[in-house]
C-alpha cells in the first residue's frame, strides 16, 4: 500500500497494534501511521535563492526548493517541516525542537557552516540521521570555507549539486531510516 496524504501503511500485527493504539488509524487489518518527519532547515541568505549570486546558486527560489523537498518527500513516504532563517539561535532552537519530532534532519547551514561550534554541538545532541547540504562545492570555494564544523555531527554531506544535493540527501534519510526499521 502506498503513501497517502503524509501516511504510510504497513500490515498490523497484534503486538503493533497494541503499541499503536492511540497513534495510529486502522483499514481492513493494516496500520496505518504517520509518515516519518524530516525536518529540511536552511540557514543564512537562503531566503534569497535566485537573486543572490545566481552564478554560484542559480535562479530558483527557495520556494521553488520547498516544493522540490515537498514533492521529493512525498514519493519516499515522507512529511517534511520545511524551515529557513538568517538567525542561528532560531536555527539551533529547531535542531532542538528535532529531538522530539523529526525522524531525520536535512541541514544547509549556509554561512554557520564554517563558524558555528553551537550549532555543531546541537547536531551532536540528536540521536537521529543528519544530512548536511550544500548547493555550491564548499571545497572549490575560499579556503575559509573548507571546514565544516557541521560534519563534524552529520551522518552524510552533499555538495556541489545544487538542488539535486537536497533529493539526494532525501534519498539517503529514506535507505537510512529502512535500515533502522530491518535492524530492528
Amino acid at each position: 500500500m502506498a503513501a497517502l496524504s503524509g501516511l504510510t501503511a504497513r500490515p498490523a500485527s497484534q503486538a503493533a497494534r497494541k503499541i499503536c493504539r492511540d497513534a495510529c488509524a486502522y483499514a481492513n487489518g493494516w496500520f496505518i501511521m504517520p509518515a516519518p518527519l524530516i525536518f529540511v532547515l536552511n540557514g543564512p541568505n537562503l531566503n534569497m535563492l535566485g537573486t543572490r549570486q545566481p552564478e554560484i546558486y542559480g535562479a530558483q527560489t527557495i520556494d521553488d526548493l520547498e516544493t522540490e523537498c515537498a514533492e521529493t518527500a512525498e514519493g519516499l513516504g515522507f512529511a517534511i517541516d520545511f524551515r529557513q532563517t538568517n538567525m542561528e539561535g532560531e536555527l539551533i532552537t529547531w535542531i532542538q525542537e528535532a529531538r522530539a519530532k523529526a525522524s531525520g534532519v536535512v541541514i544547509n547551514p549556509a554561512g554557520y557552516t564554517h563558524t558555528s561550534v553551537a550549532l555543531m554541538d546541537a547536531l551532536l545532541a540528536l540521536d537521529i540521521p543528519v544530512i548536511e547540504v550544500h548547493l555550491s562545492n564548499i571545497h572549490k570555494r575560499e579556503s575559509f570555507r573548507h571546514n565544516s564544523y557541521v560534519s563534524r555531527a552529520a551522518t552524510g554531506v552533499v555538495c556541489g549539486l545544487g538542488f539535486a544535493g537536497y533529493r539526494l540527501a532525501l534519498l539517503a534519510l529514506s535507505e537510512i531510516l529502512e535500515e533502522e526499521d530491518d535492524d530492528q
